[in-house]
């Protein structure tokens, strides 16, 4: 159980504004630890990770000057920790920048110059890089926030990649709550991010647990009346029609109404082979598929949301049937007899959703018996949300939240529309907050009494940062509402699972942090990198062949404080080949020890290799090392992004083995061919 000291005493430190940062000891130890290296800080929702980003952000401008960057994916995300960096640091206001879409991009190219911290969506950044506006060489601390979402295309990556790339001092960290579902996910974010030391904390450990209260989570199950079971079962009629032409095609092997969505993927993807080749049945099979996705997000919606949700559907869909150029899926759907029948259910359904019901139960016992504060209930459907702000606003003071995109139906919200909600409910203007998934992901949402789920969520990354809205200053408590006998429960046990085992490998990575470093210490290689003359030319950041009478062996060296020209890193590599960071061999991994680098020597393949499961980066991390001279090839241009999808066709092939000497320095040749990227000796 949680005990706040009485007065509690807070951070002193170089940059740190007085009062501003109250000294916790978990916060210490993972700002310590992410100062040393890239850094994974793992930490549960509400407990601070922004705090020990700006504890580390802060540790470093007053050592090395320079910029820091700091990444959120959401407009709102990104204004609120500018608005905590201004606060918390000795920094002038106006050297604090926010790079949103809203700033014209060549006013976001002279805020660069003259900023000293930088808070920025991650695609506005990418923008910003691919169209050579800023540079990140000064850039001396860059943080990941939600570092989760380095999956994929995300913007994230291709920062990470140039920012190891370009950097003089590069030090990453990545934050989240829940960086992935198992270990797989984890080690595909720390290799995206280049990160190589994971520091976690959980509500078990002594430092944590003095700052967090218990949150009690319940699930309620609603039984759905006939009239809305009617409507649903009409529309898994129709369904089974579609799905019963699909298989007659013989890209079907089923007609059950409730298959999966990898099923109905892998049934496109063979319309589509179909297409291609040139099989005109294979339109009609892709007419019928686009007619069952849109009969299945109406059973959804009956099922998982409201009625109303769903008269807001048909209507739409009434509406593009009608319109010009509409397709054929959509004039079938809304014409269909026994569509027009649920249509018509749903238009005479006056009754309330047992959800609606259930949900103002809740929230009158909440705010009335129990004399709650603050609520927030979260939904899927933006068409919910407004239902919802509607029914609800009857009986309590209640505010929708949801993104800034226009959807069909629905306007979103301004920037300045989102802060002022939110400021209101901090300061108790409104009791009930009903939110899409933007008030998911780090925003300062004040503790509230009850999150109530409207629906369960699939994922359980999505699952944890839902409940991280209540628990931090008293108890807290979730409810989660499911519908019998839908997909509602099949999305509750899938997002249960994952979160017991998101918890299970983040406890496994804090258990082997002592065996990876026991690892590392056994390495051999310290002393020869360690007493090499960083002066004479032939120091320890320069690539060695070192040829044997069957094999050129090659030895890779270390990058501490190595220029970013000199240094021939696997991202670099990674770039070369036109590859992921996946593909490259793990002959070119080195790690990290107490004080310095070690390499391992290892024989040059002549083809791309297979892809290991996993690789570490070997990011430089700052060092005092002497600046070489510049070697006579141009620097490559980096202005472009990188391709993470086409495999390269080119070999991996020292131009001529047979007459490197040993102790013979071999450097990268810049110059690209089409079939093939060779080393050349320079001399």
């Amino acid at each position: 159980m949680a005990t706040a000291p009485e007065d509690p005493e807070y951070v002193d430190g170089p940059m740190l504004a007085d009062g501003c940062i109250e000294e916790r000891r978990y916060q210490l130890r993972l700002a310590d630890t992410a100062t040393r290296d890239h850094t994974l800080v793992c930490l549960p929702t509400g407990l601070g990770k922004t705090a020990v980003s700006l504890l580390v952000t802060a540790d470093r401008l007053a050592e090395h000057g320079g910029k820091s960057l700091l990444m959120a994916p959401t407009k709102p995300l990104v204004q609120q920790h500018a608005g905590f960096y201004r606060e918390a640091l000795e920094v002038p206001d106006d050297e604090i920048v926010v790079f949103t879409g809203d700033v014209r991009p060549d006013d976001r190219a002279a805020l660069w110059d003259d900023a000293r911290v930088v808070c920025a969506t991650p695609q506005v950044v990418e923008n910003d890089l691919v169209g050579n506006r800023i540079t990140l060489a000064d850039v001396v601390h860059c943080t990941f926030d939600e570092c989760h979402r380095a999956t994929g295309e995300y913007a994230y990556n291709y920062i990470a990649d140039r920012y190891h790339a370009d950097a003089d001092r590069p030090l990453v960290s990545g934050m989240s709550a829940s960086p992935g579902g198992d270990k797989e996910e984890i080690l595909t974010v720390c290799d995206n991010l280049g990160l190589r030391e994971v520091a976690v904390m959980t509500e078990d450990d002594a430092d944590v647990e003095a700052h967090t209260y218990h949150t009690a989570v319940e699930w309620e199950e609603v039984e759905l009346p006939d009239a809305v079971l009617s409507i649903r079962d009409q529309l898994n009629d129709v369904i089974s029609e579609r799905l019963e032409s699909l298989r007659e095609l013989g890209v079907a092997n089923t007609t059950d109404p409730n298959l999966s969505q990898s099923q109905l993927n892998r049934i496109r993807a063979k319309l589509q082979r179909l297409v291609d080749n040139g099989d005109s049945e294979g339109y009609q099979g892709m007419s019928a598929h686009a007619e069952i996705m849109k009969l299945r997000r109406a059973v959804e919606l009956v099922e998982t949301q409201s009625v109303e949700s769903l008269r807001r559907y048909f209507e739409r869909q009434r509406d593009a049937a009608r319109s010009s150029g509409a397709s054929k899926a959509s004039q079938r759907f809304v014409s269909d007899p026994r569509v027009e029948q649920a249509m018509q259910s749903a238009e005479s359904f006056d009754d309330l959703h047992p959800k609606f019901r259930r949900t103002r139960i809740l929230l009158a016992r909440t705010l009335g018996v129990e004399e709650g504060d603050r609520v927030i209930v979260f939904t899927e459907s933006r068409d919910t949300a407004e239902s919802l702000t509607d029914f609800l606003g009857e009986h309590f003071r209640t505010r929708r939240f949801v993104g800034q995109a226009d959807t069909e139906g629905s306007d979103g919200m301004t920037q300045t529309e989102q802060t002022d909600t939110l400021e209101q409910f901090r300061n108790g203007e409104f009791e009930v907050l009903v939110s899409t998934s933007v008030a998911e992901e780090g925003l300062d949402v004040p503790d509230v009494d009850l999150v109530l789920f409207y629906e369960p969520v699939p994922k359980g990354i999505r699952s944890i940062q839902r409940k991280g809205r209540t628990g931090r200053a008293s108890e807290g408590r979730v409810v989660v509402l499911m519908a019998a006998d839908t997909r509602d429960e099949a999305f509750f046990w899938k997002s249960r699972n994952e979160e017991k085992q998101m918890e299970t490998e983040l406890r496994k990575l804090k258990d082997i942090e002592g065996e990876i470093e026991a690892e590392i210490a056994a390495q051999s290689g310290v002393a020869e990198f360690a007493e090499a003359d960083p002066s004479d030319g032939t120091g320890p950041w320069t690539w060695r062949c070192r040829p044997t009478e069957t094999e050129t062996m090659w030895e890779k060296p270390p990058t501490r404080g190595v220029p970013m020209w000199m240094r021939t890193t696997m991202r670099e590599v990674s770039m070369w080949m036109r590859t992921t960071t996946r593909e490259v061999p793990l002959w070119t991994r080195t790690t990290t020890g107490p004080t310095v680098e070690r390499s391992t020597a290892a024989t040059l393949p002549r083809a791309r290799p297979a892809s290991p499961t996993s690789v570490r980066r070997p990011t430089r991390p700052p060092g005092r090392m002497p600046r070489p001279t510049k070697p006579p090839w141009p620097r490559r241009n980096r202005t472009t992004p990188p391709s993470r999808s086409s495999p390269t066709s080119g070999r991996w092939t020292p131009t001529s083995p047979g007459i490197c000497r040993p102790g013979r320095i071999w450097r990268p040749d810049w110059r690209r061919s089409p079939s093939a990227t060779t080393y050349s000796p320079t001399g």
